[in-house]
């Protein structure tokens, strides 16, 4: 990969990862729609079902799409839902009568898709493209399915950390944290000093699974964590116990009543200086206006055993498939090729402070200083996650953990009970 000191795109701020419109439509319904049969073979159009919803990325999309639609002169039709109704919609909606491009995440939840034959083998795009020279060996590894093949193009990631405001450290003296004891210790002064130390708001469920995500790897390393979410290891063994405790130690130090509140309403207490802290994906940057983000610092998630460090970063990785049978499959195929093209990456992560692109070759000569950071993390990463619900099988993730993690805020006094409960529902589901 090819890394220099700071600064983004040049039409913008963003960097690359190591280790993509027509009208850009909010749509009403549930989930995706899709569209009609009658549309299959016209050589002017092809569809798209899109989770990028807020106005950054619709923004963003729309600018990579009308470039691709002035080369190409095919029309892009882009259908978009809220995120959390397209990933809970989406198995049915490939079944149906999908859009021949579609926007997901990269790892387990995108090769569940590709052993069921419901996304198409995208080997002709990545080799057409040169991808496999302009993408790391592990994003490429991510976007594989269990058969080997490409099924994915990757765009863009929104990694994880502990975010702060640079102004409120400075004025109260503090310092970034690198192990278990100076964050405790950090909390602590934040306490004493009326503020809120870790912003937390886990309404939705999922913002949960960063927390357990964070420790286990702190604890147990990330080659146990990922077989641990693959169904290889008992959750009701000691080490996903210590992640519980040590999960429990650091509750006190959390925003109270966390299931009550959504994450933004969370964000907005760090936006606003109530909260010193937020463990949270690049995304929180939504909800800062573009000179808050000025003020917008972080560092990675401590180190809690000297022995297994902290130099593994959960870094979700966007990109874009082909649905199993593309109405238009050489328009799609050309489309899903352009996202992933240095040009395209570079349009869309300027415009979406979230997204900074995979793209080995993005410039990084006007990097803020934030993203930076943050790029320096992943170079100097030995592993990269996804996420919990990425890394896992979704029914899993769903069904079993969501209610998990939500129960143990509710009772953390609760853990063995806890802990034996999810290991009887994962034997069921991964079937050992």
């Amino acid at each position: 990969m090819r890394h220099r000191p700071a600064g983004p795109p040049p039409l913008g701020r963003r960097a690359l990862l190591r280790g993509l419109a027509g009208a850009a439509t909010l749509a009403a319904a549930p989930g995706p729609a899709g569209c009609g049969t009658d549309r299959r073979g016209d050589p002017g159009l092809v569809t798209m079902g899109s989770n990028r919803a807020n106005p950054a990325q619709r923004e963003a999309i729309a600018e990579s799409l009308a470039l691709w639609e002035a080369d190409s002169g095919v029309r892009v039709e882009l259908n978009t839902i809220d995120s959390t109704s397209f990933q809970e919609s989406l198995n049915n909606y490939l079944q149906g009568t999908p859009d021949d491009v579609v926007a997901w995440f990269a790892g387990y939840r995108m090769r569940y898709l590709a052993e069921r034959g419901l996304i198409s083998d995208a080997t002709a795009v990545w080799e057409e493209r040169g991808f496999h020279d302009v993408f790391t060996d592990q994003v490429r590894d991510l976007c594989s399915g269990p058969d080997g093949r490409p099924y994915m193009v990757p765009d863009s990631t929104s990694p994880w950390a502990v975010f702060y405001r640079r102004s409120v450290f400075e004025e109260h003296g503090y310092e970034e944290p690198s192990t278990k004891e100076e964050f405790i210790g950090l909390c602590e002064r934040m306490r004493d000093d009326g503020l809120v130390p870790l912003a937390y708001g886990v309404r939705e469920g999922w913002p949960a699974m960063g927390t357990f995500d964070h420790l286990n790897l702190r604890l147990n390393g990330p080659e146990f964590h990922l077989g641990l979410l693959n169904g290889d290891h008992p959750w009701d063994g000691p080490e996903v116990k210590a992640v519980f405790g040590a999960w429990k130690e650091l509750l006190p130090f959390h925003q109270g009543s966390p299931l009550g509140r959504g994450i933004n309403e969370a964000q907005t207490s760090l936006v606003r200086g109530e909260a010193g802290m937020m463990l949270c994906g690049l995304f929180l940057t939504h909800v800062f206006s573009e000179e808050e983000r000025a003020d917008l610092d972080c560092f990675a998630f401590p180190e809690f055993d000297p022995e297994i460090g902290a130099d593994v970063v959960e870094t979700p990785i966007d990109g874009f498939m082909l649905s199993g049978d593309p109405r238009n499959p050489g328009a799609a195929m050309d489309l899903v090729g352009h996202l992933g093209t240095l040009r395209a990456q570079e349009i869309y992560t300027a415009i979406d402070p979230q997204a900074l692109p995979t793209h080995q070759e993005a410039d990084l000569s006007e990097l803020s200083a934030l993203d930076a950071k943050i790029m320096d993390m992943i170079a100097g990463a030995r592993a990269l996650t996804q996420y919990m619900d990425r890394d896992t099988r979704p029914d899993f993730a769903s069904v079993v953990m969501i209610p998990a993690l939500q129960r143990f805020l509710r009772r953390p006094d609760d853990i063995d009970d806890l802990t034996a409960s999810i290991q009887r529902q994962k034997a069921s589901i991964f079937g050992r």
